[in-house]
């Protein structure tokens, strides 16, 4: 099956990638949730416009990326969940979209939430996230979550 993607898929491609994958594949995983649509001649005209949207969005370079990721790795973020029990376990979970917003909070670069990979965070406490900001860079960033 030939599809063009629309987001950054692990260990397949980047956005605007035309790539063959089993049929499987690609009606069960990828269209569902929209990381790809069908390579159609049409289709293959966007692939123009989704690159472009996705270089506004992309470190512009590696060496950008490592100015980042040192940025990242001076800063002190603190997430406030809603709620706490007396153990300390949170009620919900921190969310990709709460870290980001802390770390801009806390005078960080703005991220992409899809770069963000936060493992089960369910109890307050310091914590290790790690950011996808370049193919070859990863940011580690120390979140400390805190019950309100």
């Amino acid at each position: 099956m030939k599809l063009i993607l629309t987001a950054d898929v692990p260990n397949l491609g980047a956005p605007g990638d035309i790539v063959e994958v089993k049929d499987g594949y690609g009606r069960n995983y990828l269209l569902p949730r929209s990381l790809a649509i069908t390579a159609t001649r049409g289709a293959e005209k966007q692939v123009a416009s989704i690159k472009r949207s996705q270089q506004a969005r992309q470190i512009r370079d590696l060496g950008h990326a490592k100015e980042v990721a040192t940025q990242l790795g001076d800063l002190s973020v603190t997430v406030k969940a809603k709620a706490a029990g007396d153990s300390g376990r949170l009620f919900g979970s921190v969310t990709t979209a709460d870290i980001v917003e802390a770390v801009r909070a806390a005078g960080g670069p703005a991220l992409d939430k899809r770069a963000v990979d936060v493992p089960q965070i369910k109890t307050t406490g310091s914590h290790a996230v790690t950011v996808r900001l370049h193919p070859e860079v990863t940011a580690e960033v120390r979140v400390a979550v805190v019950g309100q």
